[in-house]
């Protein structure tokens, strides 16, 4: 306190002296009260550099003020040159630091005009309702800032106040002191409004000399009252990002409008542009992105004959890119990204010499590119990306000198690639992929290339060795054409590599130096390797290796596992002829994939040391032995564990999977495990899918699965499961599952209404459009496609990728019996439901025909009697139908899809009659059922993402002939796809492998 007592005597010592020999001072042009409330001022805050972050030139303006020198030759300060009152300060990017209290000598400045204390820091202190007190201010600015809380109410004292900006300061306003203030300010910049309808409550009260409107980025809304475009001396317009509604009025063309610069940007701004827009004469900027505008762009456009900037990203603007817009001589930016504009690009760019940017990506424009393009000298941007344009690009260009970036990626252009494509001195990003281009790449000489991509095209011969050359390319991806030969490549900037689906190979010479010590990527998938490239010995921070569908074969060297990888986050190996493993020593591992290789042996135990993996893919190998305890806890990251396709034995209830567990994909299926599931697994919350199909696992149903929220995959088929499927205590089990697969195990008991009416996303109609349209998980790096294997009369299926609308439920090969419950058809979404081979009876549940998206039913080889309900009719997506071996009796239902069905679907039925049997139901007494004329064709299908069942194959009951009859049929026909095995190895590299595959069980 002592302490604090001589601080403050010595403080007001020196304030005396100050004040003292300030007074002393003679002749001042500066007023002694004005200079000494300066200095006041100046003594209420401190500097720092971190106050004016945001400044491109700062530095403390207030060092200048000190007793010896006239207030009015101060930096930042502006006297009267006759009265000498101080009439401006300008303290802006001044390094201040500090708070502006109510008895501030600031307001003592009765005569101050113009005050800026922009980009400073006063530390999150309110305005002080001071600020009414210098009712002489005409300009005001506190932008930048640090002010906050609500905006005094004696700011409506400020009369003479015609600037105000008080932007990026987290404040609000009164609704009464913003009326009074718009009668006023000519202009206006205001930021973070709260709630304030401004628009609908103060239509009438904008000042007729308003210049300036800058709302931008506030928080206020309501609907533009149209007369704000007829005030005439209205310059700018801006409302960008706010919630301010509206469309724009009709332009009257014999007023004189200022305006120059409209913004209206991530607004909620609709309609057409109207026809009359061209009025606008003097518009120079034009920012409508982001907005819900539609319709054609007006012809009157071609009017504003000053516009330098059109910019009308993401709206609907539709119709064909009016010529008109030759007349737009001062155009500098042209941007229609992701809009509805269609038709051809006019050819209509040779008056456009100023054009630095021209962006029209992720339209439907068709037809030539436009040629007069390449003479365009000052164009920095050319995007044409993502739409339908055709033919080839100009053999020659004229201009394009200046040019840096080059998007023409996802169209159908066609023919070579021309010579001046690689020889553009300042193109830093050229994008070529997903195109119908042929020929060779020629030498590089463009010296400023940062970027290249001309994936998916036709390009053929060799990559060219000038790629060396460029120092600063750091993204290259020629991936899936058809180039050949030996690459020869260095660069100390490459970092991301991209050749997949070539047929290229990498110098083993000694006379050929390969060097990348700076990658990052590589993607080599699928290029015919027979081995790790050499050149990765020079590379120290690999991030990504893909090396999948290559020839490399034996033990993975010792060379590559000693490499110090820190980065390395993903290695896939996949598709390869890989015969063993050594440690991995990656600490940061977080994707490994070997799956489709020959590795023999046990489970290597170093994957349990991998403590940061998200996805572990093992499958398809000739791993053998018990799956080691660790592998369900190792990793708090694991997301996927597929060990599916291997020769793996004894039981898994050893397994402990953690409490904390993510795991989302298990996947088990076709090896040769024993016991019950372990119990853990009810740790895995978030688990989505499990299949243990094709095992020897030996259990009651788990019960526990029911508590598994997000399972929407479960397979236990060809097992060894028994007994009943029990009532569920929790609330709503598998309410989210949608492929119900328990196949061939020793199930029995009646098929209960609780199980069916939990199946939830079953009774749904259609997806989320925003989801994904595959189940996957999401690693660090990848998304991993969940795969899913299933089996039917002896034959495997596997869907390496599960469309979202796949709806499954197998429960054929079992012990079931009673009636099929009715609420079956409930199950909108159904497309697959087989229950044959079971013990049900009584009738079909005329409730299937609810199931409008089923393709296949198959209720074979059971006890089930009646007729077949007509409703069966309205199943105008079915493909596969299977009744045979039943106790089924009447007339067989004609109509939709039911006729194009064959007589194996009804065979094993003695008391079925009328077509396409051969049985007619005269002969049998059974009268004719009316037509149903209003029954019509469905629609195709699309069940499977592309998977169709076109036919059943009746592989054993109802006797050996009807079986073997049935088989030769299918395979006459050539219609056997239900037999076929879809590889779509689509998960990484983007290639897609199709192929069949019978498997006995």
């Amino acid at each position: 306190m002592r302490n604090l007592i001589v601080y403050t005597l010595v403080l007001l010592s020196l304030q005396s002296r100050e004040i003292t020999s300030l007074s002393s001072l003679s002749p001042h042009l500066c007023h002694h009260d004005e200079g000494l409330a300066l200095l006041q001022l100046k003594q209420m805050f401190q500097t720092s550099t971190d106050a004016s972050a945001y400044c491109e030139y700062a530095y403390p303006k207030m060092i200048s003020w000190n007793k010896t020198s006239d207030c009015c030759t101060w930096d930042g300060v502006t006297c009267h040159r006759v009265a000498g009152h101080v009439i401006g300060i300008d303290l802006s990017c001044s390094q201040l630091q500090g708070s502006i209290h109510a008895n501030s000598s600031l307001f003592n400045l009765s005569r101050l005009q113009k005050l800026n204390l922009a980009y400073n820091d006063f530390k999150n202190s309110p305005i002080s309702h001071g600020i009414g007190g210098l009712t002489s201010l005409t300009n005001l600015n506190l932008s930048n800032s640090n002010f906050y809380g609500q905006i005094p109410s004696q700011i409506s004292l400020l009369s003479n106040l015609v600037s105000l900006d008080l932007s990026q300061n987290p404040i609000e306003f009164e609704h009464q002191d913003f009326q009074l203030l718009l009668q006023n300010i000519t202009q206006v910049r205001i930021l973070s409004l709260s709630n304030v309808s401004i628009f609908s409550e103060f239509p009438k009260n904008f000042s007729s000399s308003l210049t300036i409107v800058d709302l931008g980025q506030t928080q206020v809304y309501g609907k533009l009252p149209d007369h704000i475009f007829s005030l005439a001396k209205l310059q700018q317009l801006i409302l960008d990002g706010t919630q301010v509604t509206g469309s724009l009025p009709n332009f009257n063309c014999t007023a004189s409008y200022m305006l120059s610069y409209l913004d209206l940007a991530d607004t909620n701004f609709s309609g057409e542009l109207p026809n009359t827009f061209g009025c606008l004469k003097f518009l120079n900027s034009m920012l409508l992105d982001g907005c819900q505008f539609t319709g054609r762009l007006p012809e009157s456009i071609g009017n504003l004959s000053q516009l330098t900037t059109m910019s009308l990203t993401h709206n609907s603007f539709s119709g064909p890119l009016p010529s008109v817009i030759s007349n737009l001589v001062q155009l500098e930016v042209l941007d229609l990204t992701g809009n509805q504009v269609q038709g051809q690009i006019p050819d209509c760019f040779t008056n456009l010499q100023k054009l630095t940017q021209l962006s029209l990506p992720d339209n439907r424009l068709v037809g030539p590119f436009p040629f007069t393009i390449a003479n365009l000298t000052n164009l920095q941007t050319l995007d044409l990306r993502s739409n339908s344009i055709t033919g080839p690009l100009p053999s020659n260009v004229s201009g394009l000198q200046g040019l840096s970036f080059l998007y023409l990626s996802n169209n159908s252009l066609h023919g070579t690639a021309p010579t001046w494509l690689f020889s553009l001195q300042l193109l830093t990003t050229l994008l070529l992929k997903n195109n119908l281009l042929t020929g060779q790449i020629e030498e590089l000489n463009g010296m400023s290339l940062m970027k290249i991509d001309l994936s998916n095209n036709q390009l053929y011969g060799q990559i060219p060795k000038s790629i060396s050359t460029l120092p600063f390319l750091g993204f290259l991806d020629l991936s899936s054409n058809n180039l050949s030969g030996v690459l020869e490549l260095s660069s100390d900037s490459l970092e991301y590599l991209v050749l997949s689906n070539n047929r290229i190979s990498w110098s083993t010479s000694g006379n050929v130096s390969n060097s990348l010590p700076n990658l990052h990527r590589l993607e080599l998938s699928s290029c015919e390797m027979k081995a790790f490239p050499e050149f990765l010995r020079s590379s120290k921070k690999l991030e990504v290796l893909q090396l999948a569908g290559n020839k490399i074969q034996g033990q993975i060297p010792s060379w590559v596992t000693s490499m110090p990888w820190d980065s390395l986050l993903y290695l896939n190996l996949s598709y390869n002829h890989l015969s063993g493993m050594d440690a991995l020593p990656w600490k940061n591992l977080r994707v490994l994939d070997v799956r489709f290789n020959q590795i023999q042996g046990q489970l290597p135990l170093f994957i349990c040391n991998l403590k940061a993996l998200a996805i572990l893919d093992l499958s398809r190998n000739k791993f053998t032995g018990a799956i080691p305890r660790c592998f369900g806890n190792f990793s708090s990251q694991l997301v996927v564990l597929n060990l599916e396709g291997n020769r793996l034995q004894r039981t898994i209830n050893s397994m402990v999977f953690a409490k904390d567990s993510r795991l989302r994909y298990l996947g088990l299926n076709t090896n040769f495990l024993e016991g019950p599931l372990p119990e853990t697994l009810a740790n895995c919350k978030y688990l989505e899918v499990l299949d243990v199909g094709n095992n020897r696992l030996k259990d009651i149903f788990p019960a526990w699965l029911q508590n598994l929220t997000e399972l929407q995959v479960l397979v236990l088929s060809y097992n060894r499961f028994f007994g009943p499927i029990s009532i569920f205590k929790a609330k709503s089990p598998f309410q989210k599952l949608q492929i119900f697969a328990l196949s061939c195990n020793e199930f029995s008991g009646v098929l209960s209404t609780e199980l069916l009416e939990s199946f939830r996303a079953m009774m749904s109609l259609q997806s989320n459009k925003s989801e994904s349209k595959y189940l996957h998980a999401t690693g660090n790096t990848t998304n991993y496609p969940y795969s899913v294997n299933m089996t039917s009369k002896g034959y495997e299926i596997e869907f390496t990728k599960i469309i979202r609308t796949l709806t499954t439920i197998d429960l054929s090969s079992n012990m079931f019996h009673g009636r099929i419950p009715d609420v079956i058809g409930n199950l909108y979404s159904l497309k697959l439901l087989n229950l044959s081979s079971n013990n049900f009876s009584g009738h079909i549940p005329p409730a299937i025909g609810n199931l409008k998206f089923l393709e296949t039913l198959d209720l074979s080889r059971n006890q089930i009697g009646g007729e077949i309900p007509m409703q069966l009719t309205n199943l105008t997506s079915l493909e596969v139908l299977n009744l045979s071996c039943n106790h089924l009796i009447g007339r067989i239902p004609q109509g939709n899809q039911l006729r194009t069905l064959g007589e194996d679907s009804y065979s094993g039925n003695s008391g079925l009659c009328g077509f396409p049997l051969t049985k007619s139901c005269e002969e049998m007494h059974v009268p004719q059922a009316p037509p149903d004329e209003a029954l019509e064709q469905g629609e195709d299908s699309s069940f499977m993402g592309g998977f169709t069942w076109k036919s059943v194959f009746i592989g054993y009951g109802c006797g050996l002939v009807l079986g073997i009859a049935s088989g030769l049929l299918m395979f006459v026909t050539g219609k056997p796809r239900r037999l076929v095995r879809f590889i779509e190895e689509e998960a990484y590299s983007n290639s897609v492998l199709l192929f069949g595959k019978r498997k006995t069980v």
